[in-house]
C-alpha cells in the first residue's frame, strides 16, 4: 500500500501547482463549455477523499461540513471562492493525506460501509478499495483541471 500513498504524495503537488500558478480570478473562472472551475475540482477531490475514506469508515473527517457541502458530489460552484478558502484547501491537500497515511498504517480503518460509486459502478467494500478509487478519481479531476487551465489560457 505504500505505493498508493507515494502516488497521493506525487499527485497532490500538481493540484497545489495549479492553485499557485493561477490567479484567484482564473481559479474561479468557468470557461464556456464547462460547468465548474479549477478550485471546485480541487476542493472536490479533497472532500471526496475524506468522505470515501473517513465517513464510510465511521471515523471523524478533517474537513468541516461547510466545505463538504460545497464540494461534495452533485455540487457545482455557487459563487466566488475567496483567497482564504483557496489557502485552506491548499493546506488541507497535504495535511489530510499525511493523516490518512498515518491512520492507515496504525490500523484505524477497521470498519467500512460499502458504497457503489456512480462514476464506474464499482462497489467499495474496504479502505484498500476506497484508496484505489480515490486515486482514480483524483487523476480524473486532474485531467479536468488541465483542460480548464488550457481553456482559460487560450
Amino acid at each position: 500500500m505504500q505505493f498508493t500513498f507515494d502516488i497521493f504524495n506525487n499527485i497532490r503537488p500538481f493540484f497545489k501547482k495549479h492553485i499557485e500558478n493561477n490567479s484567484l480570478e482564473d481559479l474561479n473562472k468557468i470557461p464556456e463549455g464547462f460547468n465548474n472551475n479549477i478550485i471546485w475540482n480541487i476542493g472536490h477531490v479533497l472532500v471526496t477523499a475524506q468522505l470515501l475514506a473517513y465517513k464510510l469508515s465511521g471515523l471523524p473527517m478533517m474537513v468541516d461540513d461547510e466545505l463538504i457541502n460545497k464540494y461534495r458530489k452533485d455540487t457545482k460552484p455557487e459563487g466566488f471562492v475567496s483567497q482564504e478558502e483557496v489557502d485552506e484547501i491548499k493546506t488541507l491537500l497535504f495535511s489530510t493525506i499525511e493523516k490518512l497515511e498515518t491512520d492507515y498504517k496504525k490500523g484505524a480503518f477497521k470498519e467500512y460501509n460499502a458504497y457503489t460509486v456512480s462514476t464506474t459502478g464499482n462497489t467499495l467494500t474496504n479502505i484498500d478499495e476506497a484508496l484505489q478509487f480515490i486515486l482514480f478519481h483524483e487523476a480524473m479531476h486532474l485531467g479536468y483541471v488541465l483542460a480548464l487551465v488550457r481553456a482559460i489560457k487560450n
